[in-house]
């Protein structure tokens, strides 16, 4: 299991997003870039935890054994104080960090990853929309909150099966759609490259990652278009092509409709 509540980030120089930070009252929440880290630590306090991305690496969560981790995108997690952590990846993945400032202990006292809650993914694209724009306004505590009560609710979804879509179909998609992120891909290509019907692959993949395939897609072009924006000589025309977009204002669109400011004005928040 996989539970990446991290406290200490990147350790290779890859260009990246900074960490965006808002404190609301009792809360703290970070919007963490992806990008390569690895961290030991014993939590000092309960956390909350959203992966935005799949990722991978290694881990040892409460236990002195390292093993290979895949994760899903979309996955909730939760750390309880006094966890022993250990989290490694080459290339990490987006990820979105809640806890108290108080010193007030978090519902709950087993930790968890994972868990695809439909709420929870709502709150969590809400916040990294606000972080993104360096908002201060909105209602973050009550987003807060919100998520703190996700972490003991019954209503997540249940683990897909694991003949559908397993970590190792996963990373092979993720292999897939990254080779081909300059040109057009559709889900019967994805379909086919896990050996699936086009019917049956939407269904486990939106089971698995509480998302589509199409909508998963468009994450990861965006992603892709998030980490060249990171490099300010490269046109956005250019990186609109590289990362499979019509067009450049295909791409500003896409940008507006999923996090809420367009690829110039994320790229001046970058620089």
């Amino acid at each position: 299991m996989l539970f990446m509540i991290r406290q200490n980030r990147p350790l290779l120089p890859l260009p990246a997003e900074p960490v965006r930070r808002i404190e609301a009252g009792p809360w703290a929440i970070e919007l963490l870039p992806g990008a390569a880290y690895a961290t030991r630590y014993v939590a000092a306090q309960s956390a909350i935890g959203f992966a935005f991305d799949s990722q991978r690496g290694v881990h040892a969560i409460g236990s002195d054994r390292v093993q290979p981790f895949d994760a899903l995108p979309n996955g909730l997690a939760f750390v309880p104080a006094g966890c022993d952590v250990l989290s490694e990846s080459a290339r990490g993945g987006e990820y979105l960090r809640v806890l108290r400032t108080d010193g007030s202990a978090l519902p709950g006292d087993r930790a968890f990853n994972n868990r695809i809650d439909p709420h929870a993914i709502a709150l969590a694209l809400r916040m990294r929309s606000a972080l993104l724009r360096a908002s201060v306004t909105d209602d973050w505590e009550a987003w807060a909150l919100a998520l703190a009560e996700r972490v003991t609710s019954h209503q997540a979804l249940s683990a897909p099966p694991q003949d559908a879509m397993t970590a190792g179909r996963m990373r092979m998609l993720d292999e897939f759609i990254d080779a081909g992120l300059d040109g057009p891909l559709g889900i019967q290509a994805m379909a086919g490259l896990l050996g699936l019907s086009e019917g049956y692959f939407i269904r486990a993949f939106k089971h698995a990652t509480g998302k589509s395939p199409h909508s998963y897609l468009i994450d990861r072009r965006l992603a892709k278009a998030r980490a060249l924006m990171c490099d300010s000589t490269m046109p956005l025309v250019a990186i609109a092509n590289a990362c499979g977009f019509n067009s450049q204002a295909h791409m500003s669109t896409t940008f507006r409709q999923r996090l809420g400011l367009s690829p110039a004005q994320l790229r001046g928040l970058i620089s």
